[in-house]
Protein backbone atom coordinates (compact mmCIF):
# COMPACT_ATOMS: atom_id res chain seq x y z
CA UNK A 1 0.00 0.00 0.00
CA UNK A 2 1.31 3.44 -0.86
CA UNK A 3 2.08 5.95 1.86
CA UNK A 4 -0.63 8.17 0.37
CA UNK A 5 -3.36 5.56 0.73
CA UNK A 6 -2.07 4.80 4.22
CA UNK A 7 -2.48 8.45 5.20
CA UNK A 8 -6.00 8.57 3.81
CA UNK A 9 -6.96 5.45 5.76
CA UNK A 10 -5.50 6.89 8.95
CA UNK A 11 -7.65 10.02 8.49
CA UNK A 12 -10.72 7.85 7.94
CA UNK A 13 -9.99 5.78 11.06
CA UNK A 14 -9.63 8.93 13.17
CA UNK A 15 -12.92 10.38 11.96
CA UNK A 16 -14.75 7.09 12.56
CA UNK A 17 -13.19 6.71 16.02
CA UNK A 18 -14.38 10.20 16.84
CA UNK A 19 -17.94 9.19 15.91
CA UNK A 20 -17.78 6.02 18.07
CA UNK A 21 -16.50 7.89 21.11
CA UNK A 22 -18.96 10.75 20.81
CA UNK A 23 -20.57 11.27 24.25
CA UNK A 24 -24.31 11.42 24.83
CA UNK A 25 -24.02 14.38 27.17
CA UNK A 26 -23.41 17.90 25.91
CA UNK A 27 -20.49 18.42 28.25
CA UNK A 28 -17.30 16.34 28.19
CA UNK A 29 -15.44 16.49 31.48
CA UNK A 30 -11.68 16.12 31.25
CA UNK A 31 -9.43 15.78 34.22
CA UNK A 32 -5.83 16.94 33.90
CA UNK A 33 -3.17 18.36 36.18
CA UNK A 34 -2.00 21.91 35.99
CA UNK A 35 1.64 23.01 36.46
CA UNK A 36 1.28 23.10 40.25
CA UNK A 37 0.23 19.44 40.30
CA UNK A 38 -3.39 20.15 41.29
CA UNK A 39 -6.23 18.49 39.40
CA UNK A 40 -8.52 20.76 37.45
CA UNK A 41 -11.73 20.16 35.61
CA UNK A 42 -12.04 21.31 32.02
CA UNK A 43 -15.45 21.44 30.39
CA UNK A 44 -15.50 21.23 26.61
CA UNK A 45 -18.74 21.79 24.73
CA UNK A 46 -19.90 19.06 22.38
CA UNK A 47 -19.96 19.79 18.67
CA UNK A 48 -22.92 21.63 17.23
CA UNK A 49 -25.25 19.82 14.76
CA UNK A 50 -23.64 21.83 11.95
CA UNK A 51 -20.15 20.68 12.96
CA UNK A 52 -21.34 17.07 13.27
CA UNK A 53 -22.85 17.25 9.78
CA UNK A 54 -19.55 18.64 8.47
CA UNK A 55 -17.60 15.70 9.99
CA UNK A 56 -20.09 13.14 8.62
CA UNK A 57 -19.73 14.49 5.09
CA UNK A 58 -15.97 14.57 5.49
CA UNK A 59 -15.97 10.90 6.57
CA UNK A 60 -18.07 9.93 3.55
CA UNK A 61 -15.79 11.87 1.28
CA UNK A 62 -12.83 10.11 2.86
CA UNK A 63 -14.35 6.71 2.01
CA UNK A 64 -14.81 7.77 -1.62
CA UNK A 65 -11.20 8.92 -1.86
CA UNK A 66 -9.90 5.58 -0.58
CA UNK A 67 -12.00 3.73 -3.17
CA UNK A 68 -11.03 5.94 -6.09
CA UNK A 69 -7.37 6.86 -5.48
CA UNK A 70 -4.81 4.31 -6.64
CA UNK A 71 -1.10 3.99 -5.93
CA UNK A 72 -0.17 5.70 -9.17
CA UNK A 73 -2.20 8.82 -8.27
CA UNK A 74 0.53 10.23 -5.96
CA UNK A 75 1.65 12.82 -8.52
CA UNK A 76 -1.74 14.35 -9.29
CA UNK A 77 -3.26 13.88 -5.85
CA UNK A 78 -4.48 17.48 -5.41
CA UNK A 79 -6.35 17.51 -8.70
CA UNK A 80 -7.78 14.04 -8.04
CA UNK A 81 -9.06 15.00 -4.57
CA UNK A 82 -10.69 18.15 -5.98
CA UNK A 83 -12.45 16.16 -8.72
CA UNK A 84 -13.77 13.44 -6.40
CA UNK A 85 -14.76 15.93 -3.70
CA UNK A 86 -16.61 18.19 -6.14
CA UNK A 87 -18.71 15.25 -7.36
CA UNK A 88 -19.55 14.07 -3.83
CA UNK A 89 -20.33 17.56 -2.53
CA UNK A 90 -22.70 18.45 -5.39
CA UNK A 91 -25.50 16.69 -3.52
CA UNK A 92 -24.79 18.52 -0.25
CA UNK A 93 -26.85 21.70 -0.43
CA UNK A 94 -26.52 22.43 3.31
CA UNK A 95 -22.78 23.03 2.99
CA UNK A 96 -21.82 26.51 1.84
CA UNK A 97 -19.32 26.89 -1.06
CA UNK A 98 -16.60 28.29 1.22
CA UNK A 99 -17.04 25.35 3.61
CA UNK A 100 -16.71 22.94 0.68
CA UNK A 101 -13.46 24.61 -0.33
CA UNK A 102 -12.25 24.41 3.27
CA UNK A 103 -13.06 20.69 3.40
CA UNK A 104 -11.18 20.01 0.16
CA UNK A 105 -8.20 22.04 1.39
CA UNK A 106 -8.13 20.10 4.68
CA UNK A 107 -8.16 16.76 2.87
CA UNK A 108 -5.35 17.83 0.53
CA UNK A 109 -3.27 19.12 3.46
CA UNK A 110 -3.75 15.88 5.39
CA UNK A 111 -2.90 13.68 2.39
CA UNK A 112 0.09 15.59 1.03
CA UNK A 113 1.48 17.66 3.91
CA UNK A 114 1.23 18.20 7.65
CA UNK A 115 -2.47 18.89 8.02
CA UNK A 116 -3.46 22.13 9.78
CA UNK A 117 0.21 23.15 10.09
CA UNK A 118 0.63 23.53 6.32
CA UNK A 119 -0.54 27.16 6.19
CA UNK A 120 1.78 28.12 9.04
CA UNK A 121 4.75 26.36 7.46
CA UNK A 122 4.43 28.29 4.19
CA UNK A 123 4.00 31.65 5.93
CA UNK A 124 7.42 33.35 5.69
CA UNK A 125 6.54 35.76 8.52
CA UNK A 126 6.29 32.89 11.02
CA UNK A 127 9.61 31.73 12.48
CA UNK A 128 8.39 29.31 15.14
CA UNK A 129 5.28 27.14 15.67
CA UNK A 130 4.26 25.83 19.11
CA UNK A 131 1.44 23.28 19.37
CA UNK A 132 0.30 22.88 23.00
CA UNK A 133 -2.21 20.09 22.53
CA UNK A 134 -5.06 20.13 20.01
CA UNK A 135 -6.71 23.40 21.10
CA UNK A 136 -3.78 25.79 21.40
CA UNK A 137 -1.29 26.74 18.67
CA UNK A 138 1.08 29.67 19.15
CA UNK A 139 3.35 31.21 16.52
CA UNK A 140 6.31 33.58 16.63
CA UNK A 141 6.20 36.56 14.28
CA UNK A 142 8.94 39.19 14.21
CA UNK A 143 10.27 37.90 17.51
CA UNK A 144 6.88 38.09 19.29
CA UNK A 145 4.70 35.13 20.30
CA UNK A 146 0.97 35.24 19.52
CA UNK A 147 -1.94 32.79 19.66
CA UNK A 148 -3.23 31.58 16.29
CA UNK A 149 -6.82 30.54 15.54
CA UNK A 150 -5.71 27.10 14.37
CA UNK A 151 -6.99 23.98 16.14
CA UNK A 152 -6.71 20.20 15.72
CA UNK A 153 -9.61 17.76 16.00
CA UNK A 154 -8.20 15.93 19.02
CA UNK A 155 -5.03 14.48 20.55
CA UNK A 156 -4.91 11.69 17.98
CA UNK A 157 -4.93 14.22 15.16
CA UNK A 158 -1.80 15.85 16.62
CA UNK A 159 -0.21 12.41 17.10
CA UNK A 160 -0.75 11.59 13.42
CA UNK A 161 1.10 14.74 12.39
CA UNK A 162 4.00 13.85 14.72
CA UNK A 163 4.15 10.33 13.26
CA UNK A 164 4.17 11.77 9.75
CA UNK A 165 7.17 13.94 10.67
CA UNK A 166 9.28 11.32 12.45
CA UNK A 167 8.50 8.14 10.46
CA UNK A 168 10.53 9.04 7.32
CA UNK A 169 13.57 9.66 9.56
CA UNK A 170 13.41 6.19 11.10
CA UNK A 171 12.56 7.63 14.51
CA UNK A 172 9.69 6.72 16.78
CA UNK A 173 7.56 8.24 19.50
CA UNK A 174 5.35 6.30 21.91
CA UNK A 175 4.76 5.90 25.64
CA UNK A 176 8.07 4.11 26.10
CA UNK A 177 9.91 6.86 24.19
CA UNK A 178 7.71 9.96 24.57
CA UNK A 179 10.23 12.57 23.33
CA UNK A 180 11.82 12.97 19.91
CA UNK A 181 13.94 15.43 17.95
CA UNK A 182 13.41 15.48 14.21
CA UNK A 183 13.40 17.75 11.18
CA UNK A 184 11.09 18.63 8.33
CA UNK A 185 12.12 18.06 4.68
CA UNK A 186 13.20 21.74 4.45
CA UNK A 187 15.53 21.32 7.46
CA UNK A 188 13.27 23.00 10.03
CA UNK A 189 13.90 21.72 13.56
CA UNK A 190 11.13 19.74 15.29
CA UNK A 191 10.75 18.62 18.90
CA UNK A 192 7.77 16.56 20.03
CA UNK A 193 6.76 15.36 23.49
CA UNK A 194 3.60 13.40 24.27
CA UNK A 195 1.59 12.18 27.28
CA UNK A 196 2.22 11.04 29.97
CA UNK A 197 5.03 13.62 30.04
CA UNK A 198 3.05 16.39 28.30
CA UNK A 199 -0.03 17.05 30.42
CA UNK A 200 -1.71 19.34 27.86
CA UNK A 201 -1.63 16.64 25.18
CA UNK A 202 0.85 15.98 22.35
CA UNK A 203 3.13 19.02 22.04
CA UNK A 204 5.10 20.05 18.96
CA UNK A 205 7.69 22.82 18.65
CA UNK A 206 8.90 23.71 15.15
CA UNK A 207 11.70 26.18 14.54
CA UNK A 208 11.39 27.09 10.88
CA UNK A 209 14.35 27.60 8.62
CA UNK A 210 14.22 29.81 5.57
CA UNK A 211 13.90 27.88 2.30
CA UNK A 212 16.79 30.02 1.09
CA UNK A 213 19.48 30.07 3.80
CA UNK A 214 20.24 33.53 5.17
CA UNK A 215 23.44 35.09 3.91
CA UNK A 216 25.76 37.51 5.66
CA UNK A 217 24.07 40.36 3.74
CA UNK A 218 20.72 39.28 5.20
CA UNK A 219 22.11 39.38 8.76
CA UNK A 220 23.58 42.84 8.13
CA UNK A 221 20.21 44.08 6.82
CA UNK A 222 18.47 42.62 9.90
CA UNK A 223 20.86 44.53 12.15
CA UNK A 224 22.32 41.31 13.59
CA UNK A 225 25.84 42.58 12.91
CA UNK A 226 27.66 45.36 11.04
CA UNK A 227 29.67 45.26 7.85
CA UNK A 228 32.90 45.64 9.85
CA UNK A 229 31.99 42.66 12.05
CA UNK A 230 31.13 40.61 8.95
CA UNK A 231 34.49 41.42 7.37
CA UNK A 232 36.27 40.39 10.56
CA UNK A 233 34.38 37.09 10.91
CA UNK A 234 34.95 36.26 7.24
CA UNK A 235 38.70 36.74 7.79
CA UNK A 236 38.66 34.58 10.95
CA UNK A 237 36.99 31.65 9.17
CA UNK A 238 39.27 31.85 6.13
CA UNK A 239 42.35 32.01 8.43
CA UNK A 240 41.15 28.73 10.06
CA UNK A 241 40.63 30.09 13.56
CA UNK A 242 38.65 27.85 15.91
CA UNK A 243 35.35 29.55 16.70
CA UNK A 244 32.37 28.98 18.96
CA UNK A 245 28.94 30.61 18.66
CA UNK A 246 27.32 30.99 22.09
CA UNK A 247 23.88 32.22 23.06
CA UNK A 248 20.55 31.35 24.62
CA UNK A 249 17.70 29.31 23.17
CA UNK A 250 16.23 30.93 20.06
CA UNK A 251 18.98 33.53 19.82
CA UNK A 252 19.91 32.51 16.27
CA UNK A 253 23.07 30.45 16.92
CA UNK A 254 22.41 27.90 14.16
CA UNK A 255 21.66 30.63 11.60
CA UNK A 256 24.91 32.40 12.48
CA UNK A 257 26.84 29.10 12.36
CA UNK A 258 25.37 28.45 8.92
CA UNK A 259 26.52 31.88 7.72
CA UNK A 260 30.00 31.42 9.22
CA UNK A 261 30.24 28.02 7.51
CA UNK A 262 29.46 29.67 4.18
CA UNK A 263 32.81 31.51 4.44
CA UNK A 264 34.72 28.20 4.28
CA UNK A 265 36.49 27.90 0.89
CA UNK A 266 34.74 25.52 -1.51
CA UNK A 267 37.86 23.36 -2.04
CA UNK A 268 37.93 22.14 1.60
CA UNK A 269 36.35 18.94 2.93
CA UNK A 270 33.73 19.75 5.56
CA UNK A 271 32.23 17.27 8.07
CA UNK A 272 29.04 18.46 9.82
CA UNK A 273 27.79 16.71 12.97
CA UNK A 274 24.29 17.33 14.35
CA UNK A 275 21.48 15.77 16.38
CA UNK A 276 19.03 16.62 13.60
CA UNK A 277 20.60 17.79 10.34
CA UNK A 278 19.79 21.52 10.01
CA UNK A 279 22.84 23.17 8.47
CA UNK A 280 22.44 24.12 4.82
CA UNK A 281 25.91 24.54 3.39
CA UNK A 282 26.41 25.62 -0.20
CA UNK A 283 29.83 24.02 -0.68
CA UNK A 284 30.09 20.87 -2.77
CA UNK A 285 32.40 18.74 -0.58
CA UNK A 286 30.24 18.37 2.53
CA UNK A 287 29.62 15.17 4.52
CA UNK A 288 26.67 15.46 6.91
CA UNK A 289 26.50 13.14 9.94
CA UNK A 290 23.47 12.75 12.21
CA UNK A 291 23.03 11.04 15.58
CA UNK A 292 20.79 8.03 16.05
CA UNK A 293 18.54 7.32 19.07
CA UNK A 294 18.45 3.88 20.70
CA UNK A 295 16.10 1.22 19.34
CA UNK A 296 13.27 -0.50 21.22
CA UNK A 297 15.76 -2.63 23.15
CA UNK A 298 17.69 0.48 24.17
CA UNK A 299 20.62 -0.42 21.92
CA UNK A 300 22.25 1.08 18.85
CA UNK A 301 22.45 4.69 20.02
CA UNK A 302 25.03 6.84 18.20
CA UNK A 303 25.88 10.07 20.03
CA UNK A 304 27.53 13.29 18.89
CA UNK A 305 30.64 12.18 20.76
CA UNK A 306 30.76 8.96 18.69
CA UNK A 307 30.43 10.99 15.49
CA UNK A 308 33.12 13.51 16.51
CA UNK A 309 35.54 10.63 17.15
CA UNK A 310 34.64 8.99 13.84
CA UNK A 311 34.99 12.27 11.91
CA UNK A 312 38.67 12.44 12.87
CA UNK A 313 39.22 9.35 10.69
CA UNK A 314 37.43 10.92 7.70
CA UNK A 315 40.22 13.33 6.71
CA UNK A 316 38.31 16.45 7.71
CA UNK A 317 39.63 19.89 6.88
CA UNK A 318 36.78 21.46 8.84
CA UNK A 319 34.62 19.96 11.57
CA UNK A 320 31.34 21.76 12.21
CA UNK A 321 29.31 20.61 15.24
CA UNK A 322 25.73 21.85 15.34
CA UNK A 323 25.60 22.00 19.13
CA UNK A 324 28.07 20.90 21.79
CA UNK A 325 26.18 20.01 24.96
CA UNK A 326 27.97 17.12 26.64
CA UNK A 327 31.05 14.91 26.79
CA UNK A 328 31.79 15.51 23.09
CA UNK A 329 33.31 18.84 24.19
CA UNK A 330 36.47 16.99 25.23
CA UNK A 331 36.88 15.30 21.85
CA UNK A 332 36.11 18.58 20.06
CA UNK A 333 38.77 20.45 22.06
CA UNK A 334 41.31 17.70 21.49
CA UNK A 335 40.63 17.84 17.74
CA UNK A 336 41.12 21.62 17.76
CA UNK A 337 44.39 21.14 19.66
CA UNK A 338 45.76 18.45 17.34
CA UNK A 339 45.78 20.08 13.95
CA UNK A 340 42.10 20.36 13.05
CA UNK A 341 42.09 24.15 12.81
CA UNK A 342 39.09 26.09 11.59
CA UNK A 343 36.55 24.01 13.52
CA UNK A 344 33.19 25.59 14.33
CA UNK A 345 30.49 24.82 16.89
CA UNK A 346 27.70 26.27 19.01
CA UNK A 347 26.81 26.03 22.68
CA UNK A 348 24.23 27.39 25.12
CA UNK A 349 25.60 30.16 27.33
CA UNK A 350 24.65 33.61 28.63
CA UNK A 351 27.98 35.26 27.80
CA UNK A 352 31.43 34.42 26.37
CA UNK A 353 32.76 33.95 29.90
CA UNK A 354 29.86 31.64 30.68
CA UNK A 355 30.66 29.65 27.51
CA UNK A 356 34.13 28.95 28.92
CA UNK A 357 32.61 27.72 32.21
CA UNK A 358 30.10 25.57 30.32
CA UNK A 359 32.89 23.95 28.31
CA UNK A 360 34.72 23.11 31.54
CA UNK A 361 31.57 21.46 32.88
CA UNK A 362 30.98 19.53 29.65
CA UNK A 363 34.55 18.21 29.61
CA UNK A 364 34.01 16.90 33.17
CA UNK A 365 30.90 15.07 31.87
CA UNK A 366 33.24 12.85 29.83
CA UNK A 367 34.03 10.99 33.07
CA UNK A 368 37.77 11.54 32.81
CA UNK A 369 39.22 12.98 36.00
CA UNK A 370 41.28 15.90 34.72
CA UNK A 371 42.57 18.75 36.89
CA UNK A 372 40.68 22.00 36.28
CA UNK A 373 43.89 23.69 35.15
CA UNK A 374 44.47 21.00 32.51
CA UNK A 375 40.93 21.51 31.20
CA UNK A 376 41.44 25.27 31.04
CA UNK A 377 44.72 24.80 29.20
CA UNK A 378 42.87 22.67 26.64
CA UNK A 379 40.17 25.32 26.20
CA UNK A 380 42.64 28.24 26.03
CA UNK A 381 44.78 26.40 23.49
CA UNK A 382 41.87 25.29 21.34
CA UNK A 383 39.56 28.30 21.11
CA UNK A 384 40.42 31.52 19.29
CA UNK A 385 37.11 33.40 19.02
CA UNK A 386 33.72 33.30 20.76
CA UNK A 387 30.82 34.92 18.92
CA UNK A 388 27.99 35.62 21.38
CA UNK A 389 24.47 36.11 20.09
CA UNK A 390 21.47 37.35 22.09
CA UNK A 391 17.76 37.67 21.60
CA UNK A 392 16.83 41.05 23.01
CA UNK A 393 13.59 41.97 24.80
CA UNK A 394 12.06 43.42 21.63
CA UNK A 395 12.52 40.09 19.83
CA UNK A 396 15.50 41.22 17.73
CA UNK A 397 18.57 39.02 17.48
CA UNK A 398 22.04 40.56 17.57
CA UNK A 399 25.65 39.45 17.85
CA UNK A 400 26.30 41.32 21.08
CA UNK A 401 29.94 40.35 21.48
CA UNK A 402 32.89 39.03 19.49
CA UNK A 403 35.55 37.98 21.97
CA UNK A 404 39.12 36.76 21.53
CA UNK A 405 40.45 33.99 23.78
CA UNK A 406 43.95 35.19 24.70
CA UNK A 407 45.22 32.27 26.79
CA UNK A 408 45.78 31.29 30.38
CA UNK A 409 47.13 33.58 33.09
CA UNK A 410 47.52 31.71 36.35
CA UNK A 411 44.33 29.66 36.58
CA UNK A 412 42.16 32.12 34.66
CA UNK A 413 41.36 32.11 30.93
CA UNK A 414 41.82 35.67 29.68
CA UNK A 415 39.22 37.04 27.26
CA UNK A 416 39.35 40.26 25.24
CA UNK A 417 36.29 41.79 23.60
CA UNK A 418 36.82 42.99 20.02
CA UNK A 419 33.26 44.10 19.14
CA UNK A 420 30.34 44.78 21.47
CA UNK A 421 26.73 46.01 21.51
CA UNK A 422 26.11 49.21 23.44
CA UNK A 423 22.47 49.79 24.32
CA UNK A 424 21.47 53.45 24.47
CA UNK A 425 17.80 53.15 25.39
CA UNK A 426 14.33 52.02 24.33
CA UNK A 427 12.00 53.88 21.95
CA UNK A 428 8.24 54.46 22.39
CA UNK A 429 7.37 51.17 20.67
CA UNK A 430 9.63 49.16 22.99
CA UNK A 431 12.33 48.69 20.38
CA UNK A 432 15.82 48.54 21.85
CA UNK A 433 18.18 51.27 20.65
CA UNK A 434 21.92 50.80 20.49
CA UNK A 435 25.01 50.34 18.36
CA UNK A 436 27.34 47.50 17.47
CA UNK A 437 30.79 49.02 17.83
CA UNK A 438 34.47 47.97 17.99
CA UNK A 439 36.10 48.27 21.41
CA UNK A 440 39.23 49.87 19.98
CA UNK A 441 41.42 46.81 20.66
CA UNK A 442 43.17 45.00 17.82
CA UNK A 443 43.13 41.20 18.27
CA UNK A 444 46.40 39.44 19.09
CA UNK A 445 45.93 37.12 16.10
CA UNK A 446 45.85 40.06 13.66
CA UNK A 447 49.35 39.17 12.47
CA UNK A 448 48.20 35.60 11.90
CA UNK A 449 45.55 36.94 9.55
CA UNK A 450 48.16 38.95 7.68
CA UNK A 451 50.56 35.99 7.35
CA UNK A 452 47.65 33.90 6.01
CA UNK A 453 47.36 36.40 3.16
CA UNK A 454 44.16 37.87 4.56
CA UNK A 455 44.30 41.62 4.91
CA UNK A 456 41.66 43.62 6.76
CA UNK A 457 42.19 47.31 7.54
CA UNK A 458 43.09 47.92 11.18
CA UNK A 459 40.70 50.89 11.14
CA UNK A 460 37.71 48.53 11.56
CA UNK A 461 38.82 48.05 15.18
CA UNK A 462 38.68 51.80 15.87
CA UNK A 463 35.31 53.24 17.00
CA UNK A 464 34.09 55.57 14.25
CA UNK A 465 37.05 54.63 12.05
CA UNK A 466 36.71 54.84 8.27
CA UNK A 467 37.90 51.99 6.06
Amino acid sequence: MSSLLQRLKEQQRDLEQEEIQKPDSKIINKFRKDSSGKSKREATKAKSPKEEKYEQIKTRLQNELIKEIKDEDEEGIEKKIEEIASNVLKEETEIKPQEKQRMIRELIDEATGFGPLNDLLVDDDITEIMVNGPDQVYVEKKGKIELSDLKFRDDQHVMNIIEKIVAPLGRRIDESSPMVDARLPDGSRVNAIIPPLALNGPTITIRKFSSDPFTIDDLISFGTLTQEMATFLDACVKAKLNMFVSGGTGSGKTTTLNVLSSFIPSDERIITIEDAAELQLGQEHVVSLETRPPNLEGKGEITIRDLVRNSLRMRPERIVVGEVRGAEALDMLQAMNTGHDGSLGTGHANSPRDMISRLETMVLMAGIELPVRAIREQIAGALDVIVHQSRLRDGSRKITSITEVLGLEGDTIVLQEIFTFKQTGVDEEGKILGQLVPTGIKPHFYERLETSGIHIPSSIFIPGGEW
